[in-house]
């Protein structure tokens, strides 16, 4: 699906993907817990963590859930591969290094953190006493969480995202009638930008569930691509229209997600990241007009490369200008012929009547 992922921890996504449920890692931890035995997991058997054991045994045989769980009643820690198809030792007494921080208090936990955060390495903990699975991976912990309380969690979510969805569509379309009236304002325009971002954070959470979920996700993963759609592709085209030369959408839709959410949710803020300087003591005057280039609008000509859409926007030099050009004014640039001409204006004859039944609606 087209969700944006930013600063969001890959390290940490990639890691529940190897524990969710349906896998075999997580089906071993599952006994493990099961049988109230503790375990010390780290899903790498590379140098860097071998450097780190002391003792223990070789196993170097093939992974299975029974025979992680039998290997759990010992005290040490496991070492399995990266891709968790095979047990490289057990019993294995870890040796980090003292020095990298750590906020966990037992002795498992605080190793499990250690190892992770030094190593770059996942690293499960589960305790025998309170039946608790922690995850250690991109520099965070997780703790992993009953399937039916995550899916409650995911459907309100998602619930919380259609509410978004429709908040930025009625930004939209304000936007895009002030676009065609040639009275968009940078308020419209920031407007659209936060809801969109507030979009993307809600949706990437549900994608972040989804992958702890595994097998259990089916019915969510359709759900979410159905609401969230091309909502990555609408915003950047947003955000290109206001654009001046040399800076990109994509680069800075990224600053935008270094807001914190109070941040995104104040105006000023986020109007600030959008023009780029990130001093919302510099925005001025909320209302200011702005004039888009047409790209957004450009882009719903279904035959028209996205070049050529540039190309159209560049020669125009704005949306007012292009909503007045003559087919025989399109034609006049160079890769655009008659039939393409025409259905340029037929678009923009079509968004414009929607637009104003919109309006009126």
């Amino acid at each position: 699906m087209p969700i944006r992922y930013r600063p969001a921890n890959d390290g940490m996504r990639d890691a529940l993907g190897l524990v969710a449920p349906g896998t075999p890692l997580r089906a071993g931890l599952d006994r493990v817990v099961r049988a109230k035995a503790g375990a010390l997991l780290v899903i790498d058997d590379g140098p860097e963590v071998l450097a780190i054991c002391s003792g223990g045994f070789l196993v170097d045989a093939p992974y299975s859930p029974q025979r992680l769980s039998e290997l759990a009643k010992m005290d040490g820690a496991i070492i399995v591969s990266a891709n968790c198809d095979r047990i490289a030792r057990a019993n294995v007494h870890l040796v980090p290094d003292p020095t990298v921080p750590t906020s966990e208090t037992g002795t498992r936990h605080r190793t499990a953190e250690r190892v992770a955060r030094s190593l770059g390495v996942p690293v499960v903990s589960a305790s025998e006493e309170m039946g608790v699975i922690n995850l250690y991976a991109g520099g965070s912990k997780h703790m992993l969480q009953d399937i039916s309380r995550l899916l409650d969690r995911a459907n309100q979510a998602l619930q919380t995202l259609e509410r978004y969805k429709v908040k930025l569509e009625d930004a939209l379309l304000n936007l895009t009638s002030a676009e065609l009236e040639d009275a968009a304002s940078l308020r419209d325009v920031v407007t659209v930008v936060q809801r969109g971002e507030m979009v993307n954070r809600i949706a990437e959470e549900i994608e972040t569930m989804i992958i702890e979920l595994g097998v259990e996700a089916r019915l969510l993963r359709l759900q979410l691509d159905e609401l969230y759609g091309d909502i990555d592709a609408e915003l950047e085209l947003v955000v290109a229209d206001y654009l001046p030369p040399g800076r990109s959408a994509a680069d800075t839709l990224a600053a935008m997600a270094t807001l914190s959410d109070d941040e995104v949710l104040d105006v000023k803020s986020a109007a600030a990241m959008f023009r780029g300087d990130g001093d919302r003591m510099s925005v001025g005057d909320l209302d200011q007009d702005v004039a888009p280039k047409g790209l957004r609008l450009l882009n719903r000509v279904h035959t028209l490369p996205e070049d050529s859409a540039s190309k159209i926007a560049d020669h125009f030099g704005g949306l007012a200008r292009l909503q007045r050009a003559t087919v025989g004014d399109l034609m006049a640039i160079d890769g655009v012929d008659g039939e393409l001409a025409i259905s340029i204006k037929e678009t923009l004859q079509r968004v414009t009547e929607s637009a104003i039944l919109d309006q009126y609606s």
